[in-house]
């Protein structure tokens, strides 16, 4: 083998193995992003007086987030349990018998054998099935606020990403605050959220050793016929 091919050969390996061993990129979604803040600029005074109504805040106020942008520590209280149980029975039995026709009071037969007939059939079926799942997260999680609604009703959205040595976890979330369910350390109950989306997950090959196959799921799935 030629110089040149052998050093062609080595170098596409090489790239190869980069790619292989390059961390995948996080998969960003610009729903969760920080709001993004107009910039602040002291505006002039327009009377020469000291008090100015564009930047002055309120020294009586709890501090609880009411603007957007303002910041809310979501306490992830999640615990959900279902469980379900069903059973079936069904039993079914029919049974039919013909008499022998007769003519003129005597039975008809054929080769010596009455023509008589009899019909039965049996059925059953049996089900029982069951279901018990549970779920629970817990931790907590600091948002943003994205959209005031008319009603004083506020939408909240964030994202936490933790990076480990075998790959990233990440938890989002979502969803509609009231003014007067927020505490006064701006901190507030997942169960407290309206429409509520929660979604913890990661990357890496921690997570990738958890997925099942393609050809594994296709097994179970229901295209396997048998």
């Amino acid at each position: 083998m030629k110089s040149w091919m052998k050093t062609l050969l080595l170098g596409s390996c090489m790239v190869l193995m980069v790619g292989c061993v390059n961390k995948a990129p996080k998969p960003d979604n610009p729903y969760y992003a920080p709001v993004q803040m107009p910039s602040f600029e002291t505006p002039k005074p327009i009377n020469g007086a000291i008090y100015q109504a564009s930047t002055s805040r309120d020294i009586y106020s709890d501090g609880r987030a009411h603007r957007v942008g303002d910041i809310i520590t979501i306490n992830l209280t999640e615990r959900t349990q279902s469980s379900k149980q069903s059973s079936t029975s069904l039993d079914k039995s029919t049974n039919v018998n013909l008499n022998a026709p007769t003519v003129m009071g005597s039975p008809v037969t054929i080769g010596g054998r009455e023509l008589s007939a009899g019909l039965s059939s049996n059925s059953a079926f049996d089900g029982d099935s069951s279901s018990d799942m549970s779920n629970r997260l817990t931790g907590n999680i600091t948002a943003t606020i994205h959209e005031i609604y008319p009603n004083g009703v506020m939408l909240v959205r964030g994202e936490k990403w933790l990076t480990l040595n075998q790959g990233d976890e990440y938890i989002r979330i979502s969803g509609l605050v009231r003014p007067q369910d927020i505490a006064a350390d701006n901190s507030l109950d997942s169960t407290r959220l309206a429409d509520a989306r929660i979604t913890y997950s990661g990357t890496g090959a921690t997570s990738d050793v958890n997925v099942m196959g393609w050809l594994g799921r296709f097994f179970i799935s229901a295209l396997m016929p048998f």
